[in-house]
């Protein structure tokens, strides 16, 4: 278990903060983010995927890209917390290696889109928080989207189809941010994840320290 501070032993389990958005809107920049901050203390958990490898990302550090018989099988085994089918390509989770953090106290972040969300959301909505991410137009999803020049013209248009259809699924989430300025977005995710590390619910111990507090002799100095 994760211990919260120097005080008293409260400890607590693992949450999973999951960022969705449609494709250019931001999520996949502000999850590295949070990952490279080191003293958030995130683990990224590593999709597997049947899309081909973009020329700018690293397997087994972007993605596992994997064979669709390979997908296949970890889907029907049960291997896969969740998956989905988006844009003609397959995307899972690896079940193992989420649930031995949360276990171990570890905090992990996921960058995800909503169908796989609420598969996960469906199995472990107590260790689950979820945020999405709008673009501040279309007009600017666009043009993020011609920016990344990794996509052809017809694929750019057939994500922005898409992209309607995600972000009509914002009432899911627990959260919603307005990537306008990627600065602010990010501080903003920083407050959420503060925030619900420090609830109630999450923090084994705390019963027993407040039980403590209140068994205190009158007059007697806190520890």
């Amino acid at each position: 278990m994760n211990k919260l501070s120097s005080g008293p032993a409260i400890e607590r389990r693992g949450l999973v903060l999951i960022l969705s958005s449609p494709s250019g809107a931001g999520k996949t920049t502000l999850t590295r983010n949070m990952i490279e901050k080191a003293e958030l203390g995130l683990r990224l958990s590593i999709s597997v995927t049947t899309r081909q490898r973009r020329p700018s990302e690293i397997d087994g550090v972007h993605y596992h890209f994997i064979e669709k018989d390979q997908f296949f099988f970890m889907r029907d085994r049960g291997d896969l917390l969740e998956w989905a089918e988006v844009h003609g390509n397959f995307y899972g989770t690896p079940r193992r290696p989420v649930e031995e953090a949360l276990a171990a106290g570890h905090d992990m972040v996921f960058d995800i889109d909503w169908q796989g969300t609420q598969q996960i959301v469906e199995k472990m909505r107590s260790d689950v928080v979820t945020c999405f991410i709008l673009p501040p137009s279309m007009a600017e999803l666009k043009a993020r989207l011609e920016r990344r020049a990794e996509d052809a013209e017809d694929v750019i248009a057939q994500r922005l189809q898409n992209a309607r259809d995600e972000i009509a699924r914002w009432s899911l989430y627990d959260y919603v941010l307005v990537n306008d300025d990627l600065g602010c977005a990010f501080n903003e995710l920083v407050a959420i994840l503060t925030a619900e590390r420090l609830k109630r619910e999450r923090r084994v111990g705390l019963e027993a320290f407040v039980n403590e507090l209140l068994s205190e002799e009158k007059g007697r100095a806190p520890r």
